[in-house]
């Protein structure tokens, strides 16, 4: 059975490894921390009713009106945002990386690259998603339970989905494809240097892990906090902008599921691969 298993992943091509382990690593970090992103967002976006409340009270008062699942709300179109997004980000980074070094074999080497790769990956990934992000905010924005809805789908004058197809049937009816696509160019602006940034530092933290340790979870971790920390704080501004921040702990955490599923799925080392 465990050789069958091994010949099945042999025939895999390596970009549809990259793109399941990507897709798998996004969809659990995002899920692990989805209640800091539902708080964050109402922290951003409703700052008169939350902010006056602080954490504990936001808290308290979503577990009051939404109960648990309250803290989960939008995170079905998250995670079906963030499988395809993770997948090509960082497929298309190690696609991005194979392709600079083919091109200048003897330039494009050492941080250089990583930075390059992940910034087009990042954009990449963006262009391809963007409706998803657009419309889980748009669910995460909401505090009124849907069953609360009026005929007309309204609630005190706004605006409230039943769920991601009827949040995106009516984004789409408002304002077609712009309408879809409404916020990108901030978006991409910021995600270029964040998702270079990342990327960078996340690659330069591995190299600098001693080889007894390079396989264990921790340092991993370690490395993918460090590097969502940093590329957050270079950034910041911008993430401001865009209002769609990565949260520290999920670039970790995706790091680390990212990695880990690579050698699952036998995907070989960059060594091999370059």
């Amino acid at each position: 059975m465990a050789a069958s298993s091994e010949s099945i992943l042999d025939h895999i091509p390596l970009f549809a490894k990259e793109l399941l382990a990507g897709g798998l690593a996004g969809g659990f970090a995002k899920t692990v921390v989805a209640p800091l992103e539902r708080l964050k967002i109402l922290f951003q976006t409703r700052r008169t009713e939350f902010r006056s409340a602080g954490l504990s009270g936001s808290v308290r008062r979503i577990a009051k009106t939404e109960g648990l699942l309250g803290f989960y709300r939008g995170n079905g179109a998250s995670v079906a945002r963030i499988i395809p997004y993770a997948g090509l980000h960082f497929m298309s980074y190690e696609e991005y990386r194979r392709l600079i070094m083919q091109a200048f074999p003897n330039v494009w080497k050492g941080p250089t690259l990583d930075l390059m790769a992940g910034s087009l990956s990042g954009g990449t990934a963006v262009l391809f998603t963007y409706p998803l992000d657009l419309i889980r905010t748009k669910l995460a924005y909401q505090i009124v339970s849907p069953t609360k809805l009026n005929v007309s789908g309204m609630v005190n004058n706004e605006q409230v989905y039943r769920g991601i197809r009827d949040c995106l049937s009516k984004t789409y009816k408002e304002g077609g494809i712009r309408g879809l696509y409404r916020g990108v160019a901030p978006t991409l602006f910021g995600i270029f240097p964040y998702a270079g940034l990342k990327f960078y530092f996340y690659e330069e933290m591995k190299r600098r892990v001693p080889e007894d340790y390079k396989k264990s979870i921790m340092a991993k971790l370690t490395c993918g906090s460090v590097a969502g920390l940093l590329g957050q704080t270079f950034t910041y501004p911008l993430e401001v902008v865009r209002r769609q921040m990565q949260v520290v702990p999920s670039a970790a955490i995706g790091f680390t599921v990212y990695d880990t599923m690579k050698s699952y799925l036998r995907v070989p080392s960059r060594d091999e691969v370059d």
